[in-house]
């Protein structure tokens, strides 16, 4: 029985570790597959709407902005509101050039990151509750290879964020409140707190002992189960529990025949 005996030992240690992290893989587990994905990222929250462009649009010509910026690079003819515009590379760097008449636009301004952010939000009657530009530090929910960005605020339910880069004047991401849960719950699923990524050595080594723990208690299980390895006490014991069972009904049956 010394098998029996380390197996409850190392059992019992080892559940004393990862035994709250289990818990916590159950819980954050079962947020990540009860929300939906596509509402955690805020697909909901846009505005559908298509737009065509037309040819008179377009004054200022593809020529024309490669003799005005011959290091252009990744040109792009898109909208912008209802304007048309050109989004091109120059240098490493975003620029953003009004298809009409060829003035640079970006960086753009608060009030234009404003109403790109009125156009793209689902509902146009939601007051903005604030508007900041970012353009050092960002927040844990977005990446610094978008800087400088406009984020704003709406003053709703869930508290959605919009992010408009200042040089594209692109929603470059979109969150809300359930998705700030998602992403603490995803980094504390995968033990992993500022990186977020699944490959890392602490979350290799609980899964380790979490598996290495299971396989112990399958152990005690099959000792428990299994009347070979049943000690005489506990032998005696269920003696006792068939005995007292059968008197009972012998009890029973002596009083419906009386």
């Amino acid at each position: 029985m010394s098998f029996y005996r380390n197996s409850r030992k190392y059992h019992k240690w080892l559940m004393l570790f990862v035994g709250l992290q289990l818990l916590i893989w159950s819980i954050t587990g079962t947020y990540m597959v009860l929300m939906d994905i596509h509402y955690i990222h805020g697909d909901s929250l846009v505005a559908k709407k298509t737009q065509s462009l037309a040819a008179k649009q377009v004054e200022f010509t593809f020529k024309e902005l490669l003799a005005a910026h011959p290091q252009a690079t990744s040109v792009e003819l898109g909208f912008m509101l209802n304007q048309a515009v050109y989004r091109f590379n120059l240098d490493k760097k975003k620029v953003l050039l009004s298809a009409t008449d060829g003035t640079q636009l970006s960086p753009i301004n608060e009030l234009l990151a404003t109403a790109i952010a009125r156009d793209k939000y689902h509902n146009k009657d939601v007051a903005i509750a604030k508007i900041q530009l970012l353009t050092e530090e960002t927040p844990r929910e977005l990446s610094r290879r978008y800087l400088p960005v406009w984020r704003v605020d709406f003053d709703e339910f869930s508290s959605p964020s919009f992010y408009i880069s200042a040089n594209s004047g692109q929603l470059v991401t979109k969150r809300h409140s359930y998705w700030r849960i998602f992403d603490w719950m995803f980094a504390f699923h995968v033990m992993d707190y500022i990186d977020e990524e699944a490959d890392n050595k602490l979350l290799l080594l609980f899964s380790l002992m979490a598996f290495i723990a299971s396989v112990f208690g399958l152990v005690l299980t099959y000792y428990r189960l299994s009347p070979k390895y049943r000690t005489p006490k506990k032998l005696a014991l269920s003696h006792n529990v068939r005995r007292k069972n059968n008197k009972d009904t012998k009890t029973e049956l002596a009083n419906e025949e009386s």
